[in-house]
Order: structure tokens, then sequence, then C-alpha cells
């Protein structure tokens, strides 16, 4: 037909004009297509060999290999035009190429630069998978990593890494400190895993357990010269009763050279990025925070009851990471607030970059189980996501592993509980129930987002809400793997809600991503009505709006910001993609009045605050200035 012709011979213009650009600037297809003959590793007349590699998101590129003794930095490319890299490695003394026959190389992607504002996600290797066993690094690497990359995380937290005899014990019980998980596969496939990540942009933290040890005595440290001590204190100060666990004795030369090298092995092995130190209350104190409430009492902080052996231990720890590796990031799980724990050793502190804010999930928890809607205080939940020392930075998380193990349930459940498999269909109406979880599970996250912290994390599968909770194979479940799994399969199917919980986590990210507010300072909180049930704040320029009210909607609601000019809506957890009503307009501009309110020099006025049916919960709008 007329029409065929015209469009094959408009193909045929397009491969003239492409066969054109190849001419001009490769000197034809035939020189084009010998492009191995330069790209790759070739020797020279005078035995030197040159390699080039085409890799454009590189930072910066190096050869390592057993020609030089797996030194990582001693060989680097020189960056050339269109993201091509070329290295020239001269011949040894006696001529021969610098590279033996049969020898072993690899190229490497150095670690990204610390994130400025650090998104997390924490994952476990073994459960990220829908099928019922222990999954693989591979399938992690294949499988679970565009995923993170996708959501906008840049950064993982990988527990239960170090070796552990008790699968069940989510790798808390650590037999071997110097050795990667074997049930998840080779030492060379983790660090596979960790280079793909890193060339994604995405910094790997180790959940490290220096806080404790397994008590075997076959397979562990414990009674590892036939005494009750060595490594460990002698009890009962060396025993944890209630992880039944032992404790290290930090004071000792040889522990403290056995726990700092075990930091400095898994940086230069495998190239983890930093990590999270786990139990670190436990360490701070003589007690262990066993049955001690912390009021932020600096007596609570200074004392007798405060274990200095394991104090100078974390502050040698984060001054030798950081020294050696100045983009390494420390994380501290710690309950307590103990005061300059994330401040430089320089200055006194504890060396932390940033500690878990683990209030924050508990006062979640509490609410969802212990209070109605109407009886929501947003005062009290305002001062939970803001109760942080100034200049201390913290990690905000509406919820862990911890609430997704049994025995507690994720928010999803809180929320939603058996509606999760039998109303998350977009085939059929949302119930009540149904559509007042999945507002205010956006709305949580978001919240605890915006103004719980300085760095954001979430257990993998939570951000799409998994229906179901964690609990490893053991002989309570008849060694089942039914629980011990993440079901992203459920994303894969177009018409589950779950895919509009994950679409609004993504955009929260990006979103963050794009403005920044978990690098800039703590946001002013504008309001905090009771009544109402709404809470305003600006951050980075940034406005969040939220509407916690269960049956009340708003038209021409004056909210008070800092910075003048026009917003619009750029994140709207009411839009139908995230599984919301759809009922705002993102053309809508809203320009600021030099009406100064609640503390800010201005204001702006919000129209068609609309209510959510039935219990539902009201999104909130969050803008920018445009």
């Amino acid at each position: 037909s007329r029409l065929n012709g015209m469009r094959h011979q408009d193909l045929h213009v397009l491969l003239k004009k492409q066969l054109s650009i190849l001419e001009e600037a490769e000197g034809g297809f035939d020189q084009f297509t010998r492009s191995y003959r330069s790209f790759g590793v070739h020797r020279q007349s005078d035995n030197s060999l040159f390699f080039k590699e085409w890799a454009p998101a590189a930072e910066a590129l190096f050869l390592t290999g057993e020609f030089n003794n797996w030194n990582k930095f001693s060989h680097p490319y020189t960056k050339k035009e269109f993201g091509k890299w070329e290295l020239i490695v001269p011949p040894k003394h006696d001529n021969s190429p610098a590279v033996g026959h049969n020898t072993k190389l690899k190229h490497i992607h150095p670690r990204p630069k610390k994130p400025t504002s650090l998104r997390i996600y924490e994952a476990h290797v073994g459960i990220a998978s829908p099928e019922p066993k222990i999954a693989s690094y591979t399938n992690f690497t294949h499988n679970v990593l565009p995923r993170i990359k996708d959501l906008g995380y840049n950064c993982i937290q990988l527990m239960a890494i170090m070796e552990h005899a008790y699968y069940a014990s989510f790798g808390y019980q650590i037999t071997s400190f110097f050795a990667a998980s074997s049930r998840y596969g080779t030492p060379e496939e983790l660090k596979q895993l960790i280079d793909v990540a890193h060339s994604m942009g995405i910094v790997v933290l180790l959940d490290v357990v220096h806080s404790h040890a397994s008590k075997n005595t076959e397979d562990g440290l414990n009674r590892f010269d036939g005494s009750d001590s060595c490594f460990f204190h002698s009890p009962p100060r060396g025993e944890h009763l209630m992880w039944d666990s032992r404790l290290f004795n930090y004071s000792s030369w040889e522990v403290l050279r056995f726990l700092l090298s075990n930091l400095r092995w898994w940086m230069e092995e495998y190239r983890f990025d930093g990590f999270r130190f786990d139990g670190v209350t436990s360490m701070l104190y003589h007690h262990h925070g066993i049955g001690t409430g912390f009021s932020g009492d600096y007596s609570e902080y200074f004392g007798l009851q405060v274990d200095e052996d394991s104090l100078v231990y974390l502050m040698l720890a984060n001054h030798i990471l950081h020294t050696l590796y100045p983009d390494c990031i420390t994380v501290a799980e710690d309950v307590s607030g103990m005061p300059a724990l994330c401040r430089r050793v320089e200055e006194g502190g504890l060396g932390f970059d940033y500690r878990l804010a683990m209030a924050i999930p508990d006062k979640w928890i509490q609410i969802l189980k212990e209070f109605k809607d109407e009886d929501w205080n947003m005062g009290n939940i305002v001062h939970t996501l803001t109760n942080r020392r100034y200049g201390e930075k913290c990690i905000a998380y509406a919820e862990s592993h911890d609430q997704a193990l049994v025995g507690d349930k994720t928010l999803a459940f809180w929320l939603m509980d058996k509606e999760m498999y039998t109303n998350m269909s977009t085939l059929i109406p949302m119930s009540s129930i149904t559509d007042r979880g999945m507002q205010l599970h956006k709305m949580i996250r978001l919240l605890t987002h915006g103004l719980g912290g300085e760095g954001y994390l979430n257990f993998m599968g939570n951000e799409f809400g998994h229906p179901e909770w964690l609990d490893f194979p053991r002989e309570g479940n008849n060694q089942s793997y039914h629980y011990a799994r993440r079901q992203f399969n459920l994303l894969d199917t177009d018409h589950l809600r779950y895919r509009q919980l994950y679409a609004f986590d993504r955009d929260m990210n990006r979103t963050e991503d794009k403005y920044g507010w978990l690098a800039a300072p703590p946001a002013f909180i504008s309001a905090k009505h009771e009544g109402d049930k709404v809470i305003v704040f600006d951050r980075a320029n940034v406005l969040f709006i939220f509407n916690f009210h269960p049956d009340k909607s708003f038209q021409d609601y004056r909210v008070g910001v800092e910075a003048p000019g026009k917003y619009k809506i750029k994140l709207d957890s009411d839009e139908v993609l995230y599984g919301g009503h759809g009922r705002l307009d993102h053309n809508t501009e809203f320009f600021t009045e030099p009406t100064p309110f609640n503390g800010r020099c201005n204001s702006v006025m919000v129209n068609n605050f609309p209510q959510v049916v039935k219990l539902s919960l009201l999104k909130n709008v969050s803008m920018n200035v445009n």
C-alpha cells in the first residue's frame, strides 16, 4: 500500500542517516564493528597491556587481580570522553606482560559517596523471595536490587549476614564473626551483590552484632579455650539473661583486636559501606536497659550504671572507621537516647552518624492498638516525631523488622487485618476498613519520613503493606517457611492494591530525593490542631499538610508558610494511582499572602481539603515552592 511504501521509505531514510553518522564518527560500519580490537584488553607490541571500557555511570574505575595482589586502588583507569575509561599497564622488568596467562582480573566500581539524604531499605536475603525456602544472594542481586533502586532507596541494611547456626535467631546469635552466612550462597555471590548495588549508586550497610555472641560451644566463641571467659566476661557479667548469650569483655586487648579487625575485614573483604550496630543500649549500660526506663534525665546517662569499657570500644570503632573510610556510615540501635551518641569523638561524642529513632514505631503501634481515630493526639504524635537532640541525626521509621515479627503485627495488619486477604482487589469496591487502612498507611509513612529524622528506614515488604507477619521455621510452626518469605509476586498482579502502596512509597522517596528534606534543618511545625486533627509543617521549602480527622473535610483552610511564592501539589496520597479518591486538581496553583499565621511570615489558603468516605482519613497534601 501507499502508506506501507511511505513507511518503508522513511525507515530507509533513517538507515541512511545512521550509516552517515557511523561514517562520520567511526569511519564507517566496517571499523565500528571491529571495536573489539580497541575495547577490552589488548597486548601491545612492547608487551604493555591496554585496557578500554565503557562505564558512563562510574565515578572511578580500577583494575585489580592476582597480578597486583588484589590491590583495589593501585591501577586506576583514566576517564575519557563519552563515558570511556582507559588504562595502560607496562610490562614487567623481564619484558613479559604484567598480567600473566590464566590469572584472574576484576574491574572495581568504587563505593558510592555517602548519601546526603539517607533512605534505608532494611533487608534479609533469606526471606527475599515468594518461594518457601531460604533465598540466595544471587536471587537478591537479580530480583530485589532492581526493586530497591526503583523505589528510590539509596542504602541497604543487610541483616543476618554474619554466620549464625540458628536461622530463626534472625541472625542475632553469631557463631562465626569472620564468615558470611553460607546458607545464602558463596562469598563471591555476596561480593557480587554488593558490587551490583554499588553500580546502582546504592550503599550497603552490614547489621553487625558486636553486642553479644552465641552461647554455642561447638561452633562459637563460647569456652573457646575451655574457660568461661576468654572473649567474654566471666558470669554473671558475661551473660545476657534475656538474650541467653555471652557478653564481650571490651577491656581485653585481644577482644579489641578481634572486634576492630572484624569491622575492618567486612569493609575490606566485602566492601560494605558501614554498619548498623545492634544492641548498643545493652552495651552502654551494666543493666543492659533491662527493666529500665529512660526519661531523658542526664543522671540516667552518667554514673556507675554506664559500662565505660563498652563506651570506649564504640568510640574506638567509630574513630577508626571514619578515619580509614571517610564515607563510612555508622548507625546505633539505641533506645536510651544517650547524649552525644551521634557527635564526633573529637567533641567527646561516641562518633556515630545516626541513631535509630526507636520510639517512633512504638508510638504508631500504641496509637493503633489503644486509641480510636477521634482520640488521636496531634501534639503527642508531633512530640514523638521531633523529640531528638539538635545536631544528632536520627533514622526515622514507622516500622522495622521488629514490628513484622510473629507476636506483633505490621502497620498494614493493625489497620486492615483479615481484609488484606479479601478486599485488596481493585475490581471490587474498597470496604471502609480497607479504605481507612490504605489512606492511613500512606499518611503515617509520609509524616514519619518528613518530620521524624535526618534519615528514613523501611523493612523489606512493608512498603507495599506485606499481608503477613514474619516467622522463621522452628519447632513451634513445624519448620515451615510459609511466613519466612516476602511475597513480591503480589506486586506483579495488576489489580491488587499492594501496587498502589508500592507506588506511593516509590514516589515519596523520589520526591524527597528531589527536594531533600531529610538533609534539611528540622521542620517548623506551624499547626497541630487537636480539634481539626490537622498537622502542618514546612521543611526544605516543602509544605506538608495532614488531615487526620475521621469525618471532617475543610474548605478554604489557612495554613502558615515561611517562603513566599506560588505553591503546587507535588505529592498527594489521594491520587487514584495510590489507592486514593482523586479529588484534588493538580493544576491548581496556591499563592501566598503576606498575612502572618501560626508563627510564619506568610500564609496560603488551601481550598478543597475533602473528606474520605466513612472512617477513612483525609489525605495529606505536600507542596513545594515552584
